[in-house]
């Protein structure tokens, strides 16, 4: 059995820390960090993260790492093999062989990636809610849909483990252990590529169909050292850039000295990136922030009220058509400042709140034709500027679907006490709150912000 590698030490005799060993290990494979920026465990956000020694402006590269320190499926010690069993290694997510390389990698003592695996000593700093109890869950983040999404992610991660790995490293026992390759070493590794992993963008081939472009399959995510140390904020300063032999961080506006550098990981609300992060943005700085309104709230507000049997089977045709223009689960995304979903919440309000005349003349007609002057009217109309001059029933039916959503927190929003409200503008109570508390609370109140202003902006 081969001894764990000894941690190399320095010249006073002390062992280096990980990050020492990790710089270290930098230098020895060419990526090159530049003089004014360094990596640090005191002064930013989270565990690690980078700091600027002097002002920095923009254009300015913060680093570049070659392509052969990237860690993924073509460049680990077991890739021929990986190659050649693709075929079987074929999941709905797409990061078996990844996940493969970095199961055998995190464990190997003479892996070529080790200094930079041993800062995640046992991924306990990954606090994502598939970590949570399935309680704890439930309790803090119901109604944000976080539970369900989580959910769905064990069920798909126990599932591709048992019909996917757990063959293949029991078929490659010389390479893998199931002892040691488990179930939950690899649920950890999911959320690892999860947190900090990069997807190279697709070229961009003009002469292609849009059609075409769609059934690109996205290239598989890659761990990239160094890049995957810098934290997200909306309002970034650094952005990573894709070249042929090499990948660069590019300062994209000034950085004052002692500032942190930002990278960002897309524009992410903060049920996304608690989801698939570990962490929040303070609600109210998360420009990307969305709350969710289910199309089947809007379809109980419609029926509400309804009296005649005609009416009721108008509305029932009506639902049904629609359910075939759109999954069932389907949701109106609204952000800050407008609906993001605005071209599927117009056909839905505009369906529900036809005549049975209209919906004959529509169904005849087999919908109605695009057109791109509609589409820029229908962006303006349900923009926070354009809710207030909506149609009454239009309005009263996206009032009442953002009411009975806020409903679905169940924290006494309907006593008319949002606790939620209270607790946020409460230091001393907010400071006393773990950090699964205080993330959840911004989850949760930034969602809820944004239905109490679409409900302010369509009130009658």
């Amino acid at each position: 059995m081969a001894t764990e590698a000894k941690r190399p030490k320095v010249a006073d005799g002390s062992e280096l820390s990980p990050l020492q060993n990790f710089l270290q290990w930098c230098d020895r494979v060419s990526l090159v960090l530049n003089s004014k920026v360094c990596v640090s465990k005191e002064g930013t956000v989270a565990e690690y993260g980078m700091l600027a020694k002097e002002d920095i402006e923009e254009g300015e590269v913060l680093f570049t790492i070659p392509r052969s320190a990237l860690l993924h499926q073509g460049t680990t010690k077991v890739s021929a093999l990986l190659e050649k069993e693709r075929s079987c290694l074929e999941s709905s997510s797409g990061w078996v062989p990844l996940l493969l390389a970095l199961l055998y990698e995190y464990t190997s003592s003479q892996s070529h990636w080790k200094p930079y695996l041993s800062l995640w000593t046992d991924f306990k700093t990954l606090d994502h809610p598939m970590f949570w109890s399935k309680e704890e869950r439930d309790r803090l983040l119901r109604g944000t849909g976080i539970p369900e999404a989580v959910d769905t992610d064990l069920a798909n991660i126990q599932r591709e483990y048992t019909d996917v790995v757990l063959p293949f490293i029991t078929k490659h026992s010389d390479l893998w252990n199931p002892d040691t390759h488990t179930l939950e070493l690899y649920t950890q590794l999911v959320a690892f590529v999860m947190a900090y992993s990069f997807q190279e963008p697709q070229e961009e081939e003009g002469d292609e169909e849009d059609e075409e472009e769609e059934e690109k399959v996205p290239n598989p995510p890659m761990m990239v050292p160094m890049a995957d140390m810098l934290n997200h904020v909306s309002n970034h300063n650094a952005n990573l850039e894709f070249t042929p032999d090499s990948l660069k961080m590019v300062c994209v506006r000034p950085i004052h000295k002692g500032e942190e550098v930002f990278n960002t990981y897309g524009q992410m609300a903060n049920w996304q990136l608690l989801h698939m992060y570990g962490f929040t943005e303070p609600h109210q700085n998360n420009s990307n922030d969305t709350a969710d309104i289910p199309i089947t709230n809007l379809y109980q507000v419609a029926t509400q009220g309804i009296q005649s049997d005609l009416d009721r089977q108008l509305m029932e045709e009506q639902w049904e058509m629609l359910c075939q223009m759109m999954q069932e689960k389907a949701t109106f995304v609204f952000g800050k400042q407008a609906c993001l979903t605005d071209t599927e919440l117009h056909t839905v309000l505009k369906v529900l709140c036809m005549s049975k005349e209209e919906f004959s003349e529509f169904k005849e007609n087999e919908g109605w034709e695009e057109d791109e002057e509609e589409d820029e009217k229908v962006s303006l109309a349900f923009s926070n500027e354009g809710l207030p001059g909506l149609k009454g029933s239009w309005k009263r039916l996206i009032h009442e679907a953002a009411c009975l959503t806020l409903r679905s927190y169940g924290d006494g929003e309907g006593e008319g006490v949002d606790r939620d409200q209270v607790l946020i503008v409460d230091k001393a109570a907010l400071a006393g709150l773990n950090s699964r508390q205080q993330n959840a609370l911004q989850v949760r109140y930034g969602q809820k912000s944004i239905l109490y202003r679409v409900m302010e902006l369509t009130k009658s």
